[in-house]
């Protein structure tokens, strides 16, 4: 599934051509791709045709592309986009031929590149698109986001968030720290891989007690945590398979860079013993058994 660096990568390959663009035609290819939209496709297309769409933006997973001018209820909308699981959103000339799984395309004119198509590609159709109304961030006057991702925490690649509040918020949970690393409403956009790779760099199991986590061990994981996702993001993303490419189609290649996600049975690079994996949440946790051992807090005497 795609995490953070991987739908950062497609947003700020998309800005450079979607901004301040008109929508020109959108055709809906499969309804399924609409579900997080509340209307038929129709509506969907005939509240975006003849707009212009602004900067780019996203937090954790989500992407947005706001819109001129409001909404029926005269609110300021956004064109939201979820890629779940296989989602894809690409850059086509308006000559190319259809993508085979193309879910819900759009051609556009940019005022600086011409006409282009941007196709929403969906093999598994568990990603989506919709249009949603912005709302106001209770912590950054003046800034907006959809109403569906409300209630989704900045990621710690935002220049809001707060690191004061994320590790206030984390000693008071009782939980296993991968969890709350997975936890969308504490930290967005940290997905299965970057929190096995951050784990892996500051030396802390997966089922750690968020409880006996001191505060200087918190500390260096967010610190990991911002590395991992940044030297991702610099890689162009991870990708296994062709289910996750940038605008143009192209394979990140963090896959080559992971430390512990994926790697079961091959030595640690830190102490050459073998990681492991176990089943955690529906998915794996892949760790080293002699680096990331659960630390019991002393008691005093």
């Amino acid at each position: 599934m795609p995490e953070l660096p991987e739908v950062e990568v497609v947003r700020s390959g998309l800005e450079p051509a979607v901004t301040d663009a008109v929508i020109e035609r959108v055709l809906v290819r499969d309804e399924r791709s609409l579900r997080r939209h509340q209307g038929p496709s129709e509506d969907f297309v005939d509240r975006l045709v003849g707009r212009t769409m602004l900067t780019t933006r996203r937090r954790g997973k989500f992407m947005w592309i706001p819109l001129d001018g409001t909404g029926p209820g005269g609110e300021p909308e956004a064109l939201v986009a979820h890629l779940g699981m296989s989602g894809q959103v690409l850059l086509r000339s308006p000559e190319a031929p259809d993508d085979r799984l193309e879910r819900i395309r759009f051609d556009i004119r940019s005022p600086e590149h011409g006409a282009l198509r941007v196709a929403f590609v969906d093999q598994r159709i568990f990603g989506s698109m919709a249009i949603d109304v912005l709302v106001p961030t209770p912590d950054v006057p003046g800034d907006t986001v959809p109403s569906q991702v409300a209630h989704i925490a900045r990621d710690p690649l935002d220049e809001h968030f707060d690191d004061r509040r994320f590790l206030a918020a984390l000693a008071r949970r009782r939980t296993g720290i991968k969890r709350a690393l997975l936890d969308q409403t504490l930290v967005s956009g940290i997905g299965n891989i970057y929190a096995d790779e951050a784990l892996w760099a500051a030396r802390i199991h997966f089922d750690q007690p968020t409880e006996t986590l001191s505060r200087a061990r918190a500390t260096t994981l967010l610190a990991e945590v911002r590395l991992v996702l940044g030297r991702a993001l610099a890689e162009g993303g991870t990708s296994f398979d062709a289910q996750y490419v940038n605008v143009n189609g192209a394979s990140g290649y963090f896959s080559h860079s992971l430390n512990a996600y994926g790697q079961q049975g091959k030595p640690c690079a830190r102490c050459g013993r073998p990681l492991k994996r176990v089943q955690f949440m529906n998915r794996g946790s892949h760790f080293c058994p002699f680096c990331q051992r659960i630390r019991t807090p002393r008691t005093p005497a």
